[in-house]
């Protein structure tokens, strides 16, 4: 195999808590994790060259060793004593620093191109102890689908998988970052945590007024403050006909989980007029993939 083509799917929190700092410096959360169908693509391809050389289209992102896939990439021709290069070229469609994991699923997808570009056999336990090396989020982006997500991210259940409901994403024309969010994160004074359980049980039972009626992030506490924009997206998408609309990640993007498509559709299309998000998708969710 000389070339790979590869989707890199975004993620949302259906449920998001902090549990407690760790001596090492890291959070401990409970998550519960849904990949949705917006996504980039990653084109990979085997160069003569003894170089990474990354391209995207899109967006405007560095392309050094600072970026995730360079990362991805590296550690991979590193670890496994590869010679020549690899080219990538990445189109860009999910929103920068928004809370979808963008950076760290293109960093899984890359995991994954090159155990395929290179037959490398490498399990998907494996590659999911490289992706954490990597970022918090990427062992979950590799296994995809609905998930519960523990430890700082790494301990990972698999759950059914989410029915096919419209989901419309709105990320308002701000940036957030994830650092700042968990600086001032103040646990000892929070004693309202989102309800992972019951979105557990919603999930196990297909049951998404359940689901949607237990969404909880506990970074709004500080984002939401932060940024009222979030708390204002949240209640147009339900005065739109949303079930429930929550913050994802550490924000700034705003979800809305739809039972009808046809409402879903006229709350998009009212979003992108009313101009309240800087970018603005219908997407729904994405299972797990079918092979490393």
């Amino acid at each position: 195999m000389d070339s790979i083509e590869l989707n890199a799917y975004a993620k949302i929190n259906l449920g998001l808590d902090v549990l407690r700092k760790r001596e090492d410096g890291y959070h401990e959360v409970k998550m519960v994790m849904q990949s949705i169908q917006l996504h980039d693509r990653l084109k990979m391809k085997k160069i003569t060259e003894d170089k990474i050389k990354l391209e995207c289209g899109g967006a405007a992102l560095p392309l050094g060793p600072e970026n995730l896939i360079y990362r991805a990439v590296q550690l991979i021709r590193e670890e496994y004593s590869i010679s020549g290069g690899v080219s990538v070229e990445l189109t860009k469609q999910i929103p920068i620093a928004a809370g979808l994991a963008g950076g760290s699923t293109d960093a899984a997808a890359a995991l994954r191109g090159m155990n395929q570009l290179f037959s490398l056999g490498i399990s998907e336990d494996e590659l999911s102890e490289h992706g954490v090396k990597i970022g918090a989020d990427v062992p979950f982006c590799l296994l995809q689908g609905t998930a519960l997500s523990e430890g700082i991210g790494e301990r990972l259940t698999r759950l059914p998988e989410l029915l096919p409901i419209p989901i419309l994403i709105a990320k308002p024309p701000i940036s957030v970052s994830t650092k700042y969010v968990y600086e001032h994160l103040t646990l000892d004074e929070m004693t309202d945590h989102p309800k992972i359980e019951t979105i557990l049980e919603g999930i196990r039972h297909q049951d998404i007024k359940k689901i949607a009626s237990s969404l909880g992030n506990l970074l709004e506490n500080v984002t939401v403050k932060e940024y009222p924009i979030i708390q204002k997206l949240k209640q147009r998408m339900m005065e739109l006909g949303a079930e429930n609309a929550l913050m994802s990640g550490s924000g700034p993007t705003v979800f809305g989980l739809f039972l009808e498509e046809e409402t879903a559709k006229e709350a998009y299309r009212i979003l992108r007029e009313e101009g309240m998000a800087e970018a603005v998708a219908l997407t729904s969710p994405v299972g797990a993939p079918t092979g490393v």
